[in-house]
């Protein structure tokens, strides 16, 4: 069994830590996390070993980056690959309910929770985290450190830009698109392609202020 050890002690990090454990996909022989009061105690069983930077170290194992925002996600990346942490060094997390069928593709280092469905030719990028319950429909291209909340439903067809967020239980019509870090809102039906950067709420899906809604 393969070692692995996540980056993170948060809440997305413990669900990780639980799925792995009862699916035996790996064995987590530890945490990583820069707070500094998390040194030395342990998550659910499993040790905190130091800062993100101790990362090369461990080079019998691989890592998991289970960093919820997207944007800081990225920047964790982006942190090892400057230690020298290149992308054969990710694990990749699927939790075994998760169903897809020869066609669909899911990046490195990226995290799909229980109860995920890919129905065909869904392709996922690197380090996109996908909550429970979430539906992807036919051709959905979602790109890398995209973040999936719980309950979201893709119709086909659909492109999710890198970085981008969507909320609980939202939903994006057939054939549309959300840009580059935009962010949807909890409960949103995104019925028109979302611009880069922009924030939309509400059903049908609008914008809004920047700064109005933060995740």
């Amino acid at each position: 069994m393969s070692e692995l050890i996540l980056i993170s002690t948060g809440g997305l990090a413990r669900e990780v830590l639980a799925m792995v454990r009862s699916s035996g996909q790996y064995d987590v022989v530890g945490l990583l996390d820069d707070d500094m009061e998390m040194a030395g105690v342990t998550v659910d069983g499993a040790p905190v070993l130091g800062g993100v930077d101790d990362a090369p170290r461990y080079t019998h194992a691989f890592l998991l980056v289970c960093v919820t925002s997207s944007r800081d996600r990225e920047a964790v990346v982006a942190r090892l690959a400057s230690l020298g942490i290149g992308e054969s060094r990710f694990a990749t997390a699927v939790d075994p309910s998760v169903q897809y069928p020869e066609g669909c593709r899911i990046g490195r280092g990226s995290i799909l929770l229980r109860n995920v469905t890919l129905t065909t030719a869904v392709s996922l990028g690197s380090h996109v985290v996908v909550m429970p319950s979430v539906t992807f429909s036919y051709d959905d291209d979602v790109s890398d450190f995209a973040t999936i909340a719980a309950g979201v439903s893709l119709g086909g067809g659909v492109r999710i830009g890198r970085g981008a967020y969507l909320g609980l239980n939202s939903s994006v019509r057939e054939r549309t698109s959300v840009g580059d870090y935009a962010t949807i809102g909890m409960g949103a039906a995104v019925l028109s392609s979302v611009p880069d950067g922009e924030t939309w709420v509400g059903v049908p899906a609008h914008e809004i202020e920047h700064g109005q809604y933060k995740y």
